[in-house]
């Protein structure tokens, strides 16, 4: 047999690759929370699959830039959090942990409402009487955390795999057209009308907090049964795992927008709320796709909190350089975003609306994030063998200055259109 054979499937033998797997889906459960399915929803039900090019473009994106997280971490034995302390001065550090934690509240806000939403779905309740119950997953995820982050992390895949799932279903009840979701999602059609969509879709996926996330968390892969990992060996796992990953989150952003397009869009129903999904499905294809589309959503904001969670533990103590207890981290967080939502709720603001605003939030502080991390891993004395090549550089600069922009013209839309 070819030696080159043999050397490769050693190298992906299943049993080596295994013990490095997990990372990136902690990272994946964030482009698939409740705030996407709130766009996916409304660009598939309005447009068809007109949009799908979108979705597949900011998934590659979000590839390439969780690859670059995991790499810094690899490289430097630090998260991004960390390096930014340790190379920048204290008032620009200052001024990157409080735009993070501004992140991590409005992710944590969207990932709480998507959650609430689920509960209210699937057992009839109001939104306030599910916002209560949803503050209770503070301690679902303390219990987690005292049986370690392998069993966080295998719950995560487990929720994730019920989501994928709950879509697979979704699209066999709906019936989409193969060939219109081939040839949109590979061909970009434009139209001024979809403008406002593509730039939500493409502009606001990047979420901030998985790129501290992901470079901070690929260090539990430092050592595996004892063995310190090669760099290179633990940055080519760390591809994988990203790109695994990162399909499954583009699986199913792409099937909820195809969903919508097929049950909504091609019956002339326009539907712009998660709860009027909900309420459409069960007339057109029974209770059941209303109950899997309810359980798909209440995964979503469950798994997406908790790596919230993470990501923010990640990013105070790497700022700060402090050991803040998770619980109360946990507890703080929780409190500073469901206080504002139960008023709000209280007062009837449509959920959905703030869903959109936890993504402007968000989007605002997304150049804090990337420009650091392009710079970070272009720089040779601080990435050594794992600096990026040019033509990785100069996509990585294409790709952030793209998504500025994005961002950019997503708030300039948002505020004119009121």
């Amino acid at each position: 047999m070819n030696v080159g054979v043999v050397k490769l499937r050693k190298t992906w033998n299943w049993r080596l690759l295994r013990p490095y797997l997990g990372p990136a889906f902690l990272v994946s459960v964030g482009y698939m929370d409740p705030g996407n399915w709130a766009t996916d929803l409304e660009g598939g039900s309005r447009f068809g699959y007109a949009l799908l090019w979108a979705v597949f473009a900011s998934s590659m994106m979000a590839i390439l830039l969780q690859i670059l997280s995991a790499k810094l971490g690899i490289a430097t034995g630090k998260g991004l959090a960390a390096n930014c302390r340790q190379h920048y001065g204290k008032r620009t550090s200052l001024l990157l942990w409080l735009t993070a934690e501004i992140a991590m509240m409005a992710t944590d806000l969207a990932e709480f409402i998507g959650a609430a939403l689920g509960l209210g779905l699937l057992f009839g309740w109001g939104m306030l009487e599910a916002t209560l119950v949803t503050g209770l997953d503070v301690f679902l995820f303390l219990g987690l955390m005292r049986f370690g982050v392998r069993k966080v992390e295998a719950l995560i895949v487990a929720l994730v795999a019920v989501i994928g799932w709950a879509y697979v279903v979704e699209l066999f009840l709906a019936k989409p057209d193969l060939g219109q979701i081939l040839f949109h999602t590979f061909v970009p059609t434009f139209d001024p009308r979809t403008l406002f969509l593509v730039v939500v879709i493409v502009g606001a996926t990047v979420m901030p907090h998985n790129l501290y996330l992901h470079s901070s968390h690929i260090l539990t892969r430092t050592r595996i049964n004892g063995n310190t990992s090669p760099k290179r060996k633990l940055f080519r796992f760390a591809v994988f795992d990203t790109v695994l990953a990162l399909n499954a989150a583009w699986f199913v952003n792409a099937a909820i927008l195809i969903m919508a397009a097929a049950a909504f869009h091609e019956r002339g129903l326009l539907v712009v709320s998660i709860e009027q999904a909900h309420q459409t499905l069960i007339p057109l294809f029974g209770s059941f796709a209303g109950l899997v589309f309810a359980v798909a959503l209440l995964a979503s904001g469950l798994s997406s909190s908790t790596t919230g969670t993470l990501a923010g533990q990640y990013v105070m103590e790497e700022f700060l350089e402090l050991k803040f207890p998770v619980w109360l981290r946990r507890a703080v967080t929780r409190a500073l975003t469901m206080i504002p939502a139960l008023i709000a709720l209280s007062y009837g603001v449509n959920p959905v609306k703030l869903l959109v605003w936890s993504q402007v939030l968000l989007s605002f502080q997304l150049p804090f994030a990337v420009v650091p991390l392009i710079r970070f891993t272009q720089n040779r004395r601080l990435m050594g063998e794992l600096v990026n090549t040019r033509a990785t550089t100069v996509l990585g600069w294409t790709v952030t200055a793209l998504i500025i922009v994005l961002n950019a013209l997503l708030l300039g839309l948002g505020f004119f259109s009121g």
